[in-house]
């Protein structure tokens, strides 16, 4: 071996820790440099996807607008649809006419299915105190299984006037929403299951009994608030 030979050196622990530090200064920069780019184009596309349900479950509703209901009464949100809910506070939508008439409320709910959570949207009319219409905002239910919420035209029907009118006190709901065996409905705040989807239709029947027992006795007392407001 030649003496003038060099040994290669052994790189020390903290050149290492130097370089990793700036790749993952670096890798950090990408991150959020990537999320700011995309943020204000992803929080369009779903407020987007949500006033495409809302009017889809409202079909006379040309605008909207966020509000909160706490036990102090009705309140505009302020800020964009799918903004922070104040602590205790539930969020709806008021959806209006063409005229500046309430055409109708608009609800999330949410509940436990087969494979994760059903997220669903609601279409409330204080009219009648029913609720006609329902949109899926997210779930990941079996494919040609759970999914059939959205597509059964039996099942759909079942939100033409589901009944969920408050009792005299208007504290709760005068009846539970309740989903019974397919085939075997007989009133008018029942919802009749899907053959072989029943966990899911469970799931639907709960997001609405669950959401509607929360928000309506805070929201019909106050409905004058929200006919008054032409939006």
């Amino acid at each position: 071996m030649n003496p003038n030979d060099q040994a290669p050196q052994a790189t020390s622990a903290a050149s290492l820790l130097k370089t990793l530090g700036l790749v993952s200064a670096l890798c950090g920069i990408i991150i959020v440099g990537a999320y700011q780019g995309t943020y204000e184009s992803a929080a369009a596309n779903r407020r987007l996807a949500l006033e495409r349900t809302i009017f889809r479950i409202v079909p006379a509703a040309k605008t909207m607008s966020e509000w909160q209901a706490t036990a102090q009464g009705i309140r505009p949100a302020g800020g964009e649809a799918g903004g922070k809910v104040g602590a205790g506070a539930i969020k709806f939508y008021a959806a209006y006419a063409a005229d500046g008439s309430l055409a109708g409320i608009a609800v999330e709910g949410a509940a436990t299915g087969y494979a994760d959570v059903v997220r669903i949207l609601y279409g409330y009319s204080p009219d009648c105190q029913c609720i006609n219409g329902i949109g899926v905002v997210a779930m990941k239910e079996t494919p040609g299984i759970g999914d059939k919420i959205i597509t059964d035209k039996a099942f759909l029907a079942n939100f033409v006037a589901l009944d969920v009118k408050l009792d005299r006190e208007l504290a709760k709901l005068a009846n539970e929403v309740k989903v019974v065996k397919h085939g075997s409905k007989t009133d008018a705040w029942q919802i009749d299951a899907i053959s072989g989807a029943t966990v899911t239709s469970r799931a639907v029947g709960k997001a609405i009994n669950d959401s509607a027992q929360a928000l309506l006795p805070k929201l019909l007392p106050n409905i004058e608030q929200l006919r008054n407001k032409k939006s």
